[in-house]
């Protein structure tokens, strides 16, 4: 079984590339950052794997509003995941050994990378892939919900006491992701702004059922796309890179714009749904020209005041990138300010660039997939068609 074994610097990267592929979600770029700040003085090494088809295996993440959650530190994740793990072993019976991300981001691609390097409740490596090669709002989007032998429960979610007394948890049992999904978003809002989630267990219980059911290779991926970050490309050259790497075809969307307006609010669902203006100028104009980015959380569909079809439709990924950063950002108000100034309501004169990543195969394909994303974009008003 090929691998590698990722250090402090891997981390960093794969946040990084995480940060672009993330289609605006995943967690605060930023977050990410103070983080691993906070980890610096490790030294050690995880181990990044294909699946083995023999190990007991959970999906974790965390799960909530990444603006409601505010600059999430080192210890707040690591004891939402410790406790989530701890509660899965006391109540569940079921002790992973290796996890697994439940998509692309900056937050919850280091999960389980985390997770692994401090051995939280027995956790010591990670599998190499994830449910989307994205960022999702909801768990329903990803392959692990269209997997019939792969049952999302029991999850399990806690918050992020430091007193075992004190934990706040929740063993959910449900028919589907959906299910869990609502239920488990109630769960995070009663905890505050965030909360570990464990769930679809792969173990003997269900023949070890995650194998076939995640796209592989994508921490590898944006661990890549990191390294490549740090020679700070242009649009073009990234795009291009996305293509060559990953297979997924990519086209420049926007380019070199800059962020002029900025409408966010945390739902009932402790999701971050808002629009992102984009401008050829600082200053917009009320005739100019303007790209609009609609999300839940993550990036959903893009337009042009200049055309009456989107840009980007969900599931394909709509990606943030600013060659004058030569980083990636998402939608959490930390993130956007580096690129647009809350308090004077105008860009910051920083330029960034979306970058459109067509879908995996694998996700689109997954039943229910795109049914999940067309009920989402049907909220945001777009009953149009989805890219196959």
């Amino acid at each position: 079984m090929s691998g590698q074994y990722w250090g402090l610097e891997d981390f960093r990267d794969a946040a990084a590339g995480a940060a672009v592929l993330g289609s605006g979600g995943g967690g605060s770029y930023q977050d990410a950052l103070y983080i691993l700040n906070q980890f610096s003085g490790w030294t050690g090494s995880v181990p990044v794997l294909p699946y083995d088809g023999q190990s007991a295996c959970s999906v974790i993440a965390m799960m909530g509003s990444p603006d409601a959650a505010g600059a999430m530190s080192l210890d707040e994740l690591a004891h939402s995941i410790g406790n989530t793990l701890s509660v899965q072993a006391r109540v569940c019976g079921f002790s992973p050994v290796c996890a697994i991300p439940i998509e692309i981001g900056p937050i919850n691609s280091l999960v389980p990378l985390l997770a692994a390097a401090l051995q939280l409740n027995g956790i010591t490596w990670v599998v190499d892939g994830d449910g989307a090669g994205r960022a999702v709002p909801e768990l329903p989007q990803t392959t692990y919900a269209g997997a019939a032998g792969l049952p999302a429960s029991p999850c399990v979610v806690a918050d992020n006491a430091s007193d075992p007394a004190q934990v706040q948890s929740g063993v959910l049992h449900a028919a589907d992701a959906a299910k869990i999904e609502t239920i488990g978003g109630a769960l995070v809002k009663s905890f505050g702004a965030f909360a570990g989630i464990s769930m679809w267990p792969s173990g003997p219980m269900n023949g070890f059922a995650l194998s076939g059911q995640y796209i592989p290779g994508t921490l590898e991926q944006i661990r890549l796309l990191g390294s490549f970050l740090r020679e700070r490309p242009s649009d073009l050259e990234l795009a291009e890179w996305i293509r060559a790497v990953t297979g997924r075809e990519t086209g420049l969307v926007a380019s070199n714009l800059y962020v002029t307006g900025v409408t966010q609010a945390t739902s009932a669902a402790s999701l971050d749904a808002g629009v992102i203006e984009l401008s050829a100028t600082p200053e917009p104009s009320p005739a100019g020209a303007c790209v609009r980015i609609c999300n839940l959380n993550e990036n959903l569909i893009a337009w042009s005041t200049t055309s009456p079809a989107p840009l980007v439709v969900a599931p394909d990924s709509i990606c943030y990138y600013s060659a004058d950063e030569g980083a990636g950002f998402s939608n959490a108000t930390d993130d956007l300010s580096v690129y647009y100034d809350f308090s004077a309501g105008r860009s910051t004169g920083k330029r960034v660039s979306v970058i459109r990543v067509a879908t995996l195969p694998q996700l689109s394909a997954s039943p229910g997939v795109m049914q999940s994303f067309a009920s989402l974009l049907r909220s945001l008003g777009y009953g149009g068609a989805l890219p196959c």
